[in-house]
């Protein structure tokens, strides 16, 4: 099971199957309980983590004590490279949404592999140029897309990934609160609810309960790639 969570995922797919069974046997199993954290912003770095199922957010807090939600990673994301590899503190922190099932590779045994693979080291080389490439696109956003454009692209991504199906459309399963949307696009928790309310309206979503019903995917996604009109 390991090592085939370890072929979906962005970081080790591709590598033979040899190889893929060398990672797996280092990896070490972990549970979250929803809230806990993993570890803190500037804490040394001791492991590379994967999420085998469940939603891990990474964040950081500003001096006045406000946190900013950097990235959310879900099933088969693995996260935790740039301290692992520098071995300086932890740049963010990072806490599960949602119970959390996760592998754990040692930092020592993952960089002793890394030197006798140069293909997996390849792989991290590559991870890092993907999560590059992934913050220069949300930069991009933030300066030349609208609020509106930001969140529906964040509610279709967590469709995609945190979704079940029904009659009535897709029921996002994440437990995301407007404050955690809020931080995650960088915005008042108040801006986020008078979207969200202009959604409901245009009849793109439904709430049910806490949690969030896409009913109009495309429409969603057509949404998502409006921008600003003073762009």
């Amino acid at each position: 099971m390991r090592a085939q969570l370890l072929a979906k995922s962005f970081l080790f797919r591709g590598l033979e199957p040899a190889l893929l069974e060398r990672v797996a046997r280092l990896c070490l199993p972990k549970k979250l309980g929803v809230g806990e954290t993993l570890f803190w912003e500037d804490e040394p770095a001791d492991a590379l983590y994967g999420v085998a199922r469940g939603l891990i957010r990474i964040w950081v807090h500003g001096p006045d004590g406000r946190e900013l939600t950097l990235n959310l990673m879900e099933t088969g994301d693995f996260f935790g490279e740039i301290a692992l590899l520098d071995g300086l503190p932890r740049t963010a922190s990072a806490s599960a949404l949602a119970d959390t099932e996760m592998l754990s590779v040692p930092r020592a045994a993952f960089l002793e592999l890394m030197k006798q693979e140069p293909k997996l080291a390849l792989h991290i080389i590559e991870l890092l140029c993907e999560r590059l490439r992934h913050n220069t696109d949300r930069i991009r956003d933030a300066a030349f897309l609208d609020l509106g454009a930001r969140l529906a692209k964040t509610l279709e991504a967590l469709a995609a990934g945190h979704g079940e199906e029904g009659p009535d459309g897709i029921l996002i399963t994440a437990k995301l609160n407007q404050s955690e949307l809020a931080q995650l696009l960088g915005v008042t928790r108040e801006a986020v609810n008078k979207q969200l309310k202009q959604f409901t309206q245009d009849g793109l979503i439904a709430t049910k309960g806490s949690r969030i019903l896409v009913r109009d995917a495309a429409a969603l996604s057509a949404r998502g790639k409006i921008k600003e009109e003073s762009a």
